[in-house]
């Protein structure tokens, strides 16, 4: 229960933070809405029924009755401002403002955190309706403070007719905090446990929808694996289902029971009792309770239900607010100092990383002089990637240490080393934008239509790109134009590699940047990046080590380690594992048996 208050807090704080407006209005009509329940039931029919009693002139009891319309007339207009005007106004800048907060965090943590699939699914969960897990706790709340004060008003007066009627809250009170929060628990129980089961499902539905996967769909049968993947998750859903609907049921027909059919029955029929058998009751009496019977009731529920929507909202906004919480490992706005860009070198000292337990860079060292151009070479999951990484600070070292000039990585302003690099990954995304905001990828650069230009030529698609329509203000993608372009593999890889070329740092990253491109796009490329890269240093990654021949420095890597580094010269002369490599390398591209005289 204390969680959940925390929770609910936590919400109405943030709320407040973003619509002071949404949560100031909810309050007023809570409070109107428990008025007119108090004032007609308590004050309204016991005055007119007494009036009346009395004797008194109709005429004054009508200018009451009109006096009471008018004032209702006024709070329905203000009810129907608030409902039709001000939430769905302030409810979008609530949505908007909870999503930056989201996305905002969902940015600055760590890469290693989308590979969490526990931290992935607490994110999944944070950001399943937020907004409207807030709004409802901020209106809940509100009904909770105004319903105390209403239900006691209502209480109050229902005390005065007949002190045994009060009695019939307890029912409510059971049903509502025991059977009620037990009814709530499953279900937030019942949703835990459905969130990986919803993550199989919307991942069936993007792959099923997304052109990504069209072509892979209709020329093999793995659409079967799809729909297994898809009937499996459904068929634990539907397990879970069974599994508390039992408990879910049975607890909604004692709420049920309690919160209405006692109350309402019990009180109305004790009135009746009250006039027709004991005589202690009179008809105006019973009047008043009956409409205060109703009153009560629906006060009671609507207060109860508010108790119970906090604490089930409470334990869903708990997602939110850890994720929020979450204390970043290497947080995208750190500070610190401000790096030279005339660097010296960048050292790997006795580095190791380890990833879900596993160890994949061991005691690794080398050094990296500016000007230089280096090759990481090596077989799949050697670590070449892995080093790119850490040298991006994307991880951090299990061991050993990282610097730049002499200067632990770590103690850089994070955004401005990070700016050290232009990176072009194996792995690039096309976005649904323009080329030139691909290319961009929001930098703001002096005569940008020039310099996107020139790096498209550089990368070697300006051609394909002059083709489209509309030029670099062509759409990439079918996802909000149906006249996108959607490129060819080595295509979009020229232009993850224009982003490259036109960012202006020092470090440039190629991880194996020619990965879909044939043998003559893969030299010109190569050619391209080496002219360009005169006055840069050069980081390469690529399993085709004809491309690396001109580096200035080699390294072998094998399970995280270092096994051979030189020129290219070099380590052909030491006959290891490089030449090896680079031999049946050549052997399939020239469709021989031996080369350079070695049999293989």
């Amino acid at each position: 229960m204390g969680e959940a208050l925390r929770n609910n807090w936590y919400a109405i704080r943030m709320g407040f933070e973003i619509s002071k407006s949404r949560v100031i209005h909810s309050f007023v009509v809570n409070l109107f809405g428990n008025f007119e329940w108090v004032f007609f039931s308590g004050y309204f029919l016991r005055h007119i029924v007494g009036e009346l009693e009395a004797g008194k002139d109709f005429s004054t009891i009508f200018m009451f009755i009109l006096g009471c319309g008018g004032m209702f007339f006024v709070m329905n207009l203000y009810n129907s401002y608030v409902e039709n005007v001000v939430v769905p106004l302030e409810g979008t800048r609530v949505y908007q403002g909870i999503y930056e907060k989201l996305y905002r965090k969902a940015k600055n943590v760590e890469l290693r955190c989308y590979e969490d699939s526990d931290f992935y699914n607490k994110y999944t969960m944070a950001a399943d309706q937020a907004e409207e897990k807030v709004t409802k706790i901020i209106d809940s709340t509100w009904g909770i403070v105004t319903g105390v004060f209403a239900s006691g008003a209502v209480l109050y007066t229902m005390f005065t007719i007949d002190p045994v009627s009060v009695l019939f809250v307890i029912s409510p009170l059971v049903g509502n905090f025991l059977f009620g929060n037990l009814k709530n628990r499953f279900e937030f129980m019942r949703y835990q446990e459905e969130v990986p089961h919803d993550k199989v499902l919307n991942y069936v539905n993007r792959a099923i929808y997304l052109p990504d996967y069209a072509k892979e769909i209709r020329l093999s049968r793995v659409f079967c694996l799809l729909k297994n993947q898809y009937d499996e998750a459904t068929e634990e859903k539907s397990k879970l289902a069974g599994k508390y609907a039992f408990r879910i049921g049975s607890m909604n027909v004692f709420w049920q029971l309690l919160t209405f059919t006692v109350m309402f029955e019990g009180v109305l029929l004790f009135s009746i009792y009250k006039n027709l058998v004991v005589g202690s009751m009179s008809l105006a009496e019973l009047t008043v309770m009956t409409s205060l019977m109703v009153a009560a009731t629906w006060i009671l529920i609507g207060l109860f239900e508010n108790i119970m929507e906090t604490i089930k909202n409470g334990m869903f906004i708990s997602n939110l607010r850890s994720f929020l919480e979450y204390e970043e490992k290497i947080p995208e706005n750190q500070d610190g100092i401000m790096p030279d860009e005339n660097f010296g070198s960048l050292e790997f000292e006795h580095v190791s990383f380890s990833y879900q337990n596993e160890e994949t860079i061991k005691d690794l060292s080398f050094v990296i002089r500016q000007g230089e151009n280096i090759a990481l070479v090596g077989h799949n999951g050697a670590g070449k990637t892995t080093i790119i990484k850490l040298l991006l600070r994307l991880y951090d070292p299990t061991e050993g240490v990282i610097r730049l000039n002499g200067i632990d990585i770590r103690e850089y302003n994070l955004r401005a080393y990070r700016n050290l690099f232009a990176a072009a990954f194996q792995d690039y995304r096309i976005f649904g934008m323009t080329v030139k905001d691909n290319v961009l990828m929001g930098r703001h650069l002096e005569n940008e239509d020039e310099r996107v230009i020139d790096a498209l030529k550089k990368a070697g698609v300006y051609d394909k790109i002059s083709s489209l329509p509309e030029g670099i203000y062509t759409m990439m993608t079918k996802e909000f134009d149906e006249n996108g372009a959607v490129l060819s593999g080595g295509e979009g890889q020229k232009v993850a590699v224009a982003r490259a070329f036109i960012k202006p740092s020092p470090i440039r990253i190629f991880d194996e940047p020619s990965s879909a491109l044939d043998p003559i796009a893969e030299y010109e490329l190569f050619n391209s990046i080496m002219e360009d890269g005169v006055n840069h240093t050069m980081i390469f990654i690529s399993h085709r080590l004809s491309s690396v021949k001109n580096a200035d420095k080699v390294f072998m890597l094998e399970t995280g380690r270092i096994i051979e580094e030189g020129t290219h010269k070099e380590l052909m002369t030491q006959e290891g594992s490089y030449a090896q490599m680079y031999k049946k390398q050549a052997m399939n591209y020239l469709a021989v048996d031996t080369v350079e005289g070695v049999t293989l």
